[in-house]
């Protein structure tokens, strides 16, 4: 029997796990994930996700930290800090997320030909 035909033995005291695709560990994270877990957070008053409503303006992603650019339905929305807290908390459940930050921007205003509502399946 060569060397090739068996499994080396490995102690358990110097076991080290080992992860592919990067030093820091963490997996990469897409648009698509950010997208999709956006798509759980609604207006409580129109029932929509911020998706959905055409909010989202912009998502950047670099080494685990997440901007999202996002507008409201207007500036003196009363869900303005809850909003911003919604969707940064969506942003940091996604595995590889490290800091999230969303930046509120009313240029341009968001009018209703913004909204991107998917039929029902």
């Amino acid at each position: 029997m060569t060397s090739f035909d068996r499994a080396p033995s490995i102690q358990p005291s110097l076991a080290v796990p080992v992860l592919a695709g990067g030093s820091d560990g963490r997996p990469p994270v897409t648009a698509e994930q950010v997208t999709a877990a956006l798509r759980a957070v609604f207006d409580p008053e129109l029932g929509l996700s911020v998706v959905e409503l055409g909010l989202v303006y912009g998502i950047e992603i670099e080494d685990g930290r997440v901007t999202v650019t996002m507008t409201l339905t207007a500036p003196g929305c009363p869900l303005h800090d809850a909003m911003t807290d919604w969707v940064r908390q969506a942003v940091l459940a996604i595995p590889g997320v490290a800091h999230a930050e969303v930046r509120l921007t009313f240029d341009p205003p968001w009018t209703p030909e913004r909204m991107q509502v998917r039929p029902a399946d």
